[in-house]
């Protein structure tokens, strides 16, 4: 795999992700693990392509920190990296290693999705700093998302604690320059230390260092207020705003005179600071994204403050939000136009198409994970009915069967991802086999981690960084945790979906489906040769089987008139977009009226 170059840049335009990792680069980062979620991903993939460091996908994000903590403890600086709801999966290791500190240091990037861009919740991770005791910085740019992560490690190290670095989609994926900087302190470490006491978290030795977590969080408070990046921007007296991260920016944008104290310590706040702030202000706001996590500790300390009143508690903010929010509408100002949505849907040729087209038919409950495959929950699939987290599709469905096996209901279908199955999968199954559960599950294995951008996981036999290494067996793994019934289909060929899909919702007992067609964009040499599908025109009947796939290629035209070949009235036809098409054949194999043929020729 070829590795960044360092030498001969002065400046570079990068995300907030890029910026993370090359900041992490050069302050002697050798060692990160992750798993994969949109928006921290390009943090471990940029991180990987640098000479020096070993990086990691790991299966999971509790295993990701516990890694990431081991290496710590050898005395290297570490890195644990994860999207918000990542550090649910976490929380374990996480709130214990509070107590129990570093020896080199530790920082866990938590990267939250305001506006649920790519998540089931838009919850913000800020409570997790408070909640665990770990003390939490937030960018606001590029540039401070590669300065923080060197601010980070030193106060790991400084302090003895994992720190929080925290960002947001607009951070994590907007570009900005950045300061580029040779690296610095490569690969300095401790020594190991034996210290049970500190380490080893039985009750004698953690009520110990839950008093010196709280000696550590009164420090750092103190700390906080001599923090040059929570800073006071004295302007107007008139109105002040207290406010951290991209919503700084956005402020700033639409009020750039009235007075800032611009937070990037967000946890634990700087107290002193704050009431001389609101002392030199008339009006004081908090302009915060998500929670009102800032504004009710303010208003704790007895001061008067505005925020979620005139502000959104969801979503992203924009500087019209902000405006909006302090001045308020204007009589007779009209609202701007809405943007039509576009919903999102299945690449053509995606293999997850025919699956849920066979499910969909079946009639029977299915149970959803995280993946692309969640779309298929729209019209005109329908296939899935629940996602609730990763993983939970297995527990579920196996709940269900439980819950419905006496009154007859007949039997639960629960689909996850090959990634996700590795994730969090492998012990609801585990307990399927244990258990004696009646339900089918389908692992939708498409040979990569899709919905982040086609990440390696252990079952396409690569490491992050580039390396063969040992290929999971998902029909091997699943007889060994005791599922008797282990059937591989492939999801493309509808007839043989279909007949498999029956005759394990007939079998008494759990059985599991390996759906296995690997994703359109894994196929670039097979894509090469592609003969379009068109649609006989004359031959179409107009009966719209086709678009009961929901395939962007095909789409509708409207225009009355007679079936040439059968005499039949029809208020239009199918047509194929040749640019869109791949040949995946799926609409050949639903049109019973043979107008469906690849280009060229018949099939």
């Amino acid at each position: 795999m070829k590795k960044q170059e360092t030498k001969g840049m002065q400046q570079q335009l990068m995300s907030g992700n890029e910026a993370i990792a090359r900041g992490a680069f050069e302050h002697g980062v050798t060692f990160a693990a992750g798993y994969p979620g949109t928006p921290s991903t390009e943090i471990m993939e940029a991180f990987s392509r640098y000479e020096g460091v070993y990086a990691e996908w790991s299966p999971n994000e509790k295993v990701a920190l516990e890694v990431a903590i081991g290496a710590a403890l050898a005395g290297v600086k570490a890195m644990a990296v994860m999207k918000h709801v990542g550090v649910n999966v976490a929380a374990d290791p996480l709130f214990t290693v509070s107590y129990t500190g570093m020896n080199g240091a530790l920082v866990i990037v938590t990267a939250d999705d305001p506006s649920l861009h790519s998540s089931q919740n838009e919850q913000d991770n800020r409570n997790y700093a408070k909640f665990a005791k770990i003390p939490m910085l937030e960018p606001a740019d590029s540039q401070e998302a590669k300065t923080f992560i060197k601010l980070a490690m030193d106060l790991s190290e400084k302090f003895d604690t994992p720190v929080f670095l925290r960002t947001t989609t607009r951070v994590s994926h907007s570009k900005s320059v950045v300061k580029i900087g040779e690296p610095s302190g490569g690969g300095d470490r401790r020594s190991i230390k034996f210290e049970p006491a500190k380490y080893v978290m039985v009750p004698a030795n953690a009520r110990v260092r839950r008093v010196a977590v709280e000696k550590r969080m009164a420090q750092l408070k103190e700390w906080a207020e001599t923090f040059p990046e929570n800073r006071m921007e004295m302007g107007s007296a008139d109105v002040g705003i207290i406010t951290a991260g991209m919503a700084y920016n956005y402020a700033k944008d639409v009020f750039p005179d009235y007075s800032y104290l611009k937070l990037g310590m967000v946890h634990p706040l700087p107290e002193k600071m704050i009431r001389t702030f609101a002392s030199k202000v008339k009006e004081l706001y908090v302009v915060e994204e998500l929670d009102p996590f800032i504004e009710e500790q303010v208003r704790a300390m007895g001061i008067t403050v505005t925020g979620k009143k005139v502000f959104p508690y969801t979503g992203e903010f924009d500087p019209g939000v902000i405006e909006v929010g302090i001045q308020a509408l204007q009589k007779g100002k009209k609202a701007p136009a809405a943007i039509p949505p576009r919903p999102p849907n299945l690449c053509p040729g995606c293999p997850h198409r025919g699956l849920f087209y066979a499910l969909g038919k079946t009639k029977a409950f299915v149970t959803g994970d995280i993946g692309c495959y969640t779309l298929s929950f729209m019209k005109p699939l329908q296939g899935l009915h629940t996602c609730i987290c990763m993983g939970a599709s297995i527990g579920m469905a196996h709940g269900m069967s439980k819950a419905l096996r006496e009154k007859g209901k007949g039997k639960i279908v629960g689909v996850i991802g090959d990634s996700t199955f590795i994730h969090s999968g492998i012990t609801p199954l585990l307990n399927m086999a244990y258990n004696k559960s009646d339900a089918v599950i389908i692992i939708a294995d498409n040979r990569t981690t899709a919905m982040t951008g086609m990440q390696d996981h252990p079952s396409t036999g690569t490491t992050l960084q580039g390396e063969k290494t040992k290929e999971l067996d998902f029909a091997a793994l699943a007889k060994v945790l005791g599922i008797e019934s282990v059937r591989v289909i492939h999801p493309l060929n509808l007839k043989k979906t279909t007949s498999v899909l029956k005759e394990e919702l007939a079998k008494d007992g759990p059985s599991v489906v390996i759906s296995r067609g690997p994703c359109i964009f894994l196929q670039h040499e097979r894509l090469k040769t592609v003969r379009p599908f068109t649609v006989d025109t004359d031959a179409c009947t107009g009966c719209q089987l086709c678009l009961g796939l929901g395939c962007p290629a095909i789409s509708w035209k409207t225009e009355e008139g007679v079936v040439p070949l059968t005499g039949k009235k029809r208020k239009g036809f199918a047509s194929i977009d040749k640019t869109l098409c791949v040949q995946c054949s799926l609409c050949f194999q639903v049109c019973r009226a043979d107008a469906i043929k690849p280009a060229g020729g018949p099939s």
